[in-house]
């Protein structure tokens, strides 16, 4: 799975933050690791914190490290890859491309959601921390099929 350099990319892009578990109202340690990798990328562009139950967590996290919490803006509803992507962009219809952040296991899921869907994206990833990496990659093997299948249902339907 590739990651983008940092330093290549625009600093004009929205940056969008894919939600993860949270435990007690604070960000696990997967969602950690997405937001302090968004934290390296954040300039002047705004943010959008993503997932039902996480986007709250995930705005104190980054304003609690400095960004302004003017331009971050909050998507409560979404509880998959493909409703953060459709949703985000509905929040910033006129983006032309997205600076994701995401975990390294979760990369081609959010790129197949992202081309099936007509969005723009460059998918960063943050690191998973080593003794979840095995377990996300298990439920990587259902999750990213079972996208798969649910675009391919989309298409056959329309």
């Amino acid at each position: 799975m590739s990651t983008s350099s940092v330093s290549a990319l625009p600093s004009d892009r929205p940056v969008l933050v894919l939600g993860a578990r949270t435990r007690h109202g604070r960000p696990g340690r997967i969602l950690t690791a997405r937001l302090a990798r968004a934290l390296q990328l954040i300039d002047t562009q705004p943010v959008v914190v993503s997932g039902r139950g996480e986007a709250a967590a995930m705005a104190e996290w980054l304003v609690g490290r400095g960004v302004d919490e003017q331009r971050i803006l909050l998507e409560p509803l979404a509880v998959s890859t493909n409703e953060n992507l459709e949703n985000a962009q509905a929040l910033l219809p006129d983006t032309r491309c997205w600076t994701v952040v995401s975990s390294d296991f979760h990369v081609w899921r959010t790129r197949l959601w992202a081309r099936h869907l007509g969005i723009p994206v460059t998918v960063v990833s943050a690191r998973t921390p080593g003794n979840l990496l095995v377990p996300a990659l298990l439920r990587e093997c259902l999750a990213l099929p079972h996208s798969a299948l649910r675009i391919a249902w989309r298409r056959l339907r329309t």
